[in-house]
């Protein structure tokens, strides 16, 4: 599994690149998430989640700070949260999570970057059942065997735990984020590599020289537009590229 640990390093290492976009973004999930329900992470489980992904990412305070104090307020800005599902080179797979205020907008923007890029949309249903929605929690400081130990005394059974680049993964199911992440805290670990509910592929594929190019730049087309939060797709990124 420890591919699939090699897409979510090049998708953060990606983002990481490119952190005012990535600001921005969580900018508006953290205000989607406070305006579901109490502005209070502590009451609140869904801002408690991106919360704790920003933090992953190195979301200045500043921004968390504006986008909570914004829900507080009187805006009644909607946002629908809308996913998209298509093709990109050699039949890739690719799944499109987006936040939307305005649906006809979002829709003509996912359309148009696979069009350009040689991809096509696909319907509802064509390309998500190919995936396995799975949470994902990266430690270091720790060997795998002690992570086991550590798991069964909180009485957590996971799907997989991986070490690798000094890194120890978790591949849970999506409920038990919270609880992994719990259980590595009470045993004083508070810094996470990764900590976020993903899309994992049940099959990955290796895309030629010749077609990879094309591949990141819908990839990129995609992550560049405003409503976009999430793309997760089925190509491997063989040693971390």
């Amino acid at each position: 599994m420890g591919r699939k640990w090699n897409n979510i390093k090049e998708k953060k290492a990606s983002k990481d690149a490119n952190t005012s976009r990535v600001y921005a973004k969580f900018g508006i999930e953290i205000y989607v998430a406070a305006k579901k329900g109490e502005p209070d992470p502590e009451s609140n489980q869904a801002l408690k989640f991106v919360l704790e992904r920003a933090k992953t990412y190195n979301v200045p305070r500043a921004i968390i700070d504006r986008a909570i104090e914004k829900a507080k307020g009187s805006s009644e800005e909607s946002y629908s949260e809308l996913r998209y599902e298509g093709f990109g080179p050699n039949g890739t797979q690719i799944i499109v999570d987006t936040l939307t205020n305005n649906v006809n907008r979002t829709a003509a923007d996912v359309r148009s970057a696979f069009n350009k890029a040689g991809g096509r949309m696909g319907v509802s249903g064509s390309v998500a059942y190919m995936f396995n929605p799975t949470a994902v929690i990266g430690i270091t400081g720790k060997t795998s065997d002690e992570v086991l130990e550590l798991l069964m005394e909180a009485e957590l059974d996971v799907r997989d735990i991986v070490e690798e680049d000094e890194t120890i993964i978790v591949y849970a199911e999506p409920d038990q984020l919270y609880a992994v992440q719990n259980a590595f805290k009470n045993a004083g670990i508070t810094e996470f590599t990764v900590a976020e509910q993903t899309m994992l592929a049940q099959n990955y594929v290796t895309l030629s020289s010749d077609e990879l190019p094309q591949f990141e730049k819908l990839i990129d087309a995609l992550e560049d537009l405003e409503d976009v939060q999430q793309v997760y797709h089925n190509v491997e990124y063989p040693d971390g590229e």
